[in-house]
């Protein structure tokens, strides 16, 4: 087949893009490198099956003729970053709603109808409901990277029905492993590396949060594009598991040898937006017959192993 994945050089999408050659189809990434990285492209870029398109998907007139000749589209690019989100509200809104308005409109002026979304947890709000299902009541949007996914969201199910699309909208936890570039267990290792002991936890450290280790992640796309074939397919993506953001701490702590001095912000939440507890409810997923096979304490041991061994990663984040 021939894919198209946008934000082809991130943390999910470049190791989609290496999964999806590995598996010997052909491959066009869209990325305009704001927070991707080229480094994540070097084995993609040996492959003669995979072509490069550097570009913003602000640029309708660019991806429009980039999606030509292509079965499937994976649409991974977005403004991730939740924790600053108040300090450019516009960024989630052109990154995630305007810009899957554009790949979808791209879809349909090249008839592409299959589309896979990388959305979000998040869009759960503090769901009253734990462990949360994809049919839990919408609370309160708490971020606006949260609400702007949720935008993106609807946008893709009425295209699927005005427009005849299908679509696979995976709901993710924090996903963590190789390339991971951003969050708690990036954060607290820097600092770590930094100055041994000390550390600087945002809020009370009892957050309860969920994580997916990226091959997990990636596994249980391809497995549900492959066995859900529903009109829209939407999957929460996580382990029947939570920890603390202490018991993260603790684990990197003992793998690192350190024992820092602990210092807490304070609060129940890290910043605005932060969700003190996120747990999904991955029934739906499971009951096709995919499941993890790294726990979260294996996924975040993965993930400083990873950094431990690609300095540079942490370099480019300065």
């Amino acid at each position: 087949m021939r894919y198209f994945i946008t934000g082809c050089a991130g943390f999910i999408g470049s190791s989609l893009t290496d999964k999806l050659l590995q598996a010997g189809h052909e491959v066009v990434g869209y990325d305009n490198f704001s927070t991707g990285q080229v480094e994540f492209l070097n084995e993609a870029k040996k492959s003669p099956h995979f072509t490069l398109v550097q570009a913003d998907l602000m640029d309708r007139d660019t991806l429009t003729k980039a999606m030509k000749n292509i079965d499937f589209v994976f649409h991974m690019a977005a403004n991730a970053d939740v924790r600053f989100g108040t300090n450019h509200p516009h960024k989630d809104l052109e990154q995630n709603a305007i810009a899957t308005f554009h790949v979808l409109e791209a879809m349909r002026a090249n008839n592409v109808s299959r589309i896979a979304f990388s959305s979000t947890g998040s869009i759960y709000g503090e769901s009253q409901v734990i462990p949360t299902p994809e049919s839990a009541p919408f609370p309160v949007q708490t971020s606006l990277y949260g609400a702007s996914k949720l935008a993106a969201e609807g946008m893709i199910q009425a295209y699927c029905e005005g427009f005849n699309f299908q679509s696979y909208i995976f709901r993710f936890v924090s996903i963590l492993g190789e390339r991971y570039t951003h969050g708690h267990v990036f954060d607290f290792y820097k600092q770590l590396l930094e100055d041994p002991s000390k550390l600087t936890i945002l809020g009370n450290g009892k957050q309860r949060k969920s994580y997916l280790y990226i091959q997990d992640c990636l596994d249980a796309m391809m497995f549900a594009i492959e066995h859900a074939k529903d009109k829209i397919n939407i999957f929460n993506l996580g382990t029947n598991e939570y920890c603390e953001v202490n018991n993260s701490i603790d684990w990197i702590c003992n793998y690192l040898n350190v024992t820092p001095e602990k210092t807490y912000t304070g609060g129940e939440r890290g910043w605005i937006g932060d969700n003190p507890f996120i747990f999904l409810d991955t029934a739906r997923i499971r009951e096709l017959g995919w499941k993890p096979k790294l726990s979260i304490q294996e996924g975040i041991m993965q993930t400083i192993k990873y950094l431990k061994e690609n300095t540079w990663v942490l370099e480019q984040r300065a």
